[in-house]
């Protein structure tokens, strides 16, 4: 049966269910946002709509306002209806999926569903978002039809960022509900679906139970203080920055204790939990949550920030001593193994952080050795394959790498090695693989990455990257061009990819050969286009800035012209060629990959590109095109008797301000996107291959662009009207002297310069207005010191 879903009833507002609702809006559904009547309403109040749907009122707006944003664009809100349980649940029966988000109560929730049960139209879907009760407790008292359309649906919070969503169905579910959603959550959700069993905590939060109270454990054995651990469990090891304790306060601590209470509780059979299930959590647990000290939501947790201020007027941040149980200036520790993190390939990294006789090195050994160690254990309990597990960690954790793929880092030996020191148990599945000769848990094969599957004993390919193009899975094969920043792979049916790879993708000359040529070379072979994208967390943080700082600082100048000059050439190389060229972007979209991006026939965003021309922050202008591709867009959007000032004023204010994008949605706002040119991808791990198919769609009957010499600028009435709104500006002291000059040279070249009246030009002269400028700002003083400022301290001067 194919399921077509329209309109969505969410039935709890809380901070989860108004998530889940915007994320509903964010995809284009229409919504449904039902709560209760509030209890505390007086006798007149409860005749009052609007008080009486007052709790879903408040907790949508408090949602709308938080940070980060639920919603791509504010106005996505418009998309939801509030409403309460008592006056308007019977228009659940107008919607296709209903999902429930109360309290984590079976009573309560039977009580809905048995009034679901009665309003909902046959065949509609109907999910659960708990984390705690079993899904067949749900079901109980049900109708047929109820039944065989129910399961659980798991969001992770924040619904809109963390990628993971758990699919749970009961043994009553039918298969096409189950394939349906592991279908929807990937295509239209944007999410990693991962398909659980009905057991405690699900796959997600079963292992992070395990793991958090390990982390925790081991904080008190080792004697380390709460700076010490999260400075070894952040980035150093592949996970968040947030780390251990900084990431509980911003979870809250009591939601942490209230699942790991769950999963201790309910389990059985687990060797690890069964093993600390006795044992008292430690005592700063209790005085936390004693206080109500839950974190981030009251103020003060493991970390509690405070009015003061250091010399440079950032807040000071006090940490929780563990042994006295106060506060007390947060130390910024240097471990010794955190010099590791200069090694960039993982693998090395790991082997060489639990192999070290340092003490942090040691509390890494041994979490390790339980984490990988428990992961094996739960496979079929919670998951039927390994991969499953690495992706549930990956996305609902924001772990760069799953247990089994951290333990092929470490390698396969070495990590039951660890194992047997802590008395661990090594699962019997892998024991069986290591006799039969296997040597790890993934590898890459005929260009597909596959798992070890234990019920086969055999490599199979990986489900859950069947639709998607990894650049990974290509490096066994040939690349078409490689160089020291760039890889340019065969994506196959006449399809090139060039790849990013120097460190934070930075644009420099090497990635620019690499694009020249595979150009070239599609141009003279016959190859039908070329996608420019990557599976980094980030597209690119734009131009490599110490590159451009040294060149000016050393005087350089005739370097740095040709330099500039020859990106703008590459640019319009990119817009101009015989092959349609697509971007594919996520994560940051910063300077010059921006100015790529807009010079490419068509876009694929992933919904989570942050896109933004951001030069001025460092005292320059964007200097690659980005300013005449505004110009550009800023000309096409003018119409006969139209007021073309406000306009002009906008693009101004979009560079002159370094507007970035929260979302790819509300880049369209700022001109960075074109409709109908750009189109944004809800799943990141699915832009690459959309690119490819948009690549092929235009090559069918592409005709190659021209330099466009009618861009409309309006001279010196569009300028007194910007330097007018600079000099406010100034005068407001919302900017400085100096970002007021950078603003002029963003004016002169949106308005084409010092013209008389409204003028026709070419791209070609607003580049050179462009390189001009970019020149002329480097050669200033002030400039320089932004330069250095921002790559010592990565964060703007405002001089």
């Amino acid at each position: 049966m194919q399921y077509r879903l329209k309109k969505v009833a969410v039935l709890g507002s809380g901070v989860m269910g108004s998530g889940i609702a915007c994320h509903f809006a964010n995809i284009g559904l229409d919504v449904l946002l039902l709560d209760i009547v509030p209890f505390n309403l007086s006798d007149e109040d409860k005749k009052d709509p609007v008080k009486r749907n007052s709790q879903a009122v408040s907790a949508l707006a408090a949602a709308i306002k938080s940070k980060p944003a639920p919603l791509f664009k504010p106005e996505f809100a418009k998309r939801i209806t509030t409403g309460n349980f008592d006056d308007n649940f019977e228009e659940i029966a107008d919607c296709d999926w209903i999902i429930e988000v109360v309290i984590e109560r079976l009573d309560i929730k039977k009580q809905i569903f048995a009034k679901v049960d009665k309003y909902r139209k046959a065949g509609s879907l109907v999910t659960s978002n708990t984390s705690s009760i079993p899904i067949n407790l749900l079901v109980e008292g049900r109708s047929d039809d109820f039944r065989t359309h129910f399961c659980g649906t798991h969001f992770f919070n924040p619904p809109r960022y963390l990628r993971l969503f758990e699919v749970i169905p009961h043994e009553g579910t039918k298969q096409d509900v189950v394939d349906f959603f592991m279908h929807y959550g990937d295509v239209y959700l944007g999410k990693q679906t991962v398909l659980c069993k009905d057991t405690p905590g699900f796959i997600g939060n079963r292992i992070g139970v395990m793991s958090g109270v390990q982390m925790m454990n081991l904080t008190v054995k080792y004697d380390m203080s709460i700076e010490e651990v999260d400075a070894i469990t952040g980035s150093l090891i592949g996970r968040p920055n947030t780390a251990t304790y900084r990431l509980q306060d911003l979870v809250g601590i009591d939601t942490s204790a209230k699942v790991s209470e769950f999963v201790m509780g309910n389990v059985s059979d687990d060797e690890y939990i069964d093993l600390v299930k006795g044992k008292k959590s430690p005592k700063f647990m209790a005085h936390l949550l004693d206080n109500k000290w839950f974190g981030n939501k009251t103020g003060q947790g493991f970390y509690k920030k405070t009015k003061e201020r250091d010399e440079n007027g950032k807040s000071i941040i006090h940490a929780l001593n563990l042994k006295t149980l106060e506060y007390a200036k947060a130390e910024s520790p240097r471990p010794a193994i955190g010099k590791s993190k200069m090694i960039e390939d993982m693998s090395r990294r790991m082997h060489s952080i639990v192999t070290s006789d340092e003490k942090e090195g040691k509390f890494l050994r041994e979490y390790f050795s339980g984490l990988i160690a428990y992961s094996a254990n739960r496979v079929p309990e919670i998951a039927d394959n390994l991969y499953s597990i690495d992706d549930a960690m990956r996305t609902g954790y924001f772990w760069e790498y799953g247990p089994f793929e951290t333990w092929d880092q470490i390698g396969l030996e070495e990590g039951i090695k660890m194992i047997g020191e802590v008395d661990g148990k090594v699962a019997d599945w892998v024991t069986e693989m290591k006799a039969a000769g296997h040597t790890s848990f993934y590898k890459v094969e005929g260009g597909e990455r596959k798992f070890y599957d234990q019920s086969t004993k055999s490599y199979q390919p990986v489900p859950s990257l069947s639709n998607y193009i990894i650049l990974d899975t290509l490096r066994e094969q040939s690349p078409v061009i490689k160089n020291e920043s760039a890889t340019v792979h065969d994506l196959g049916d006449g399809v090139m990819c060039v790849e990013f790879t120097s460190k934070s993708n930075s644009i420099d000359d090497a990635i620019g050969q690499a694009i020249s040529e595979a150009i070239d070379k599609a141009e003279a072979e016959g190859w039908k286009g070329i996608v420019i994208g990557n599976n980094a967390k980030n597209f690119t943080v734009g131009a490599n800035l110490m590159n451009v700082g040294m060149m000016a600082m050393g005087q350089q100048f005739d370097d740095l012209d040709k330099l500039i000059d020859g990106f703008q050439q590459l640019n319009m190389k990119i817009k101009t060629c015989k092959v349609p060229v697509v971007v594919a972007t996520q994560g940051y979209v910063f300077g010059g990959g921006c100015e790529i991006a807009m010079h490419c026939d068509a876009g694929i965003y992933a919904a989570e590109s942050y896109i933004g021309l951001v030069e001025v922050g460092v005292g320059l202008i964007p200097g690659g095109g980005g300013t005449k591709e505004l110009a550009l867009r800023v000309s096409d959007s003018y119409f006969e008797g139209d007021v073309q000032m406000p306009t002009l004023l906008n693009a101004f204010q979009t560079v002159a301000t370094a507007k970035v994008s929260t979302s790819a949605s509300e880049a369209f706002d700022y001109k960075y996107l074109i409709e109908g040119k750009d189109f944004v991808e809800v799943n990141m791990q699915r832009n690459i291959g959309e690119a490819k198919r948009k690549v092929l769609e235009l090559s069918r009957e592409y005709v190659a662009p021209s330099i466009r010499e009618d861009i409309t600028v309006l001279g010196r009435a569009g300028l007194a009207a910007i330097y007018t709104a600079i000099n406010e500006f100034k005068l407001g002291k919302y900017i400085s002297e100096y970002d007021g000059v950078v603003a002029r040279h963003v004016a002169n070249i949106l308005c084409g310069g010092e013209l008389t009246q409204t003028t026709l030009v070419s791209e070609q002269y607003l580049l050179d207005l462009e390189r001009e400028a970019f020149l002329s700002l480097l050669g200033n003083q002030k400039t320089l010191e932004r330069i250095q400022y921002t790559l010592q301290n990565n964060k703007p001067l405002r001089n």
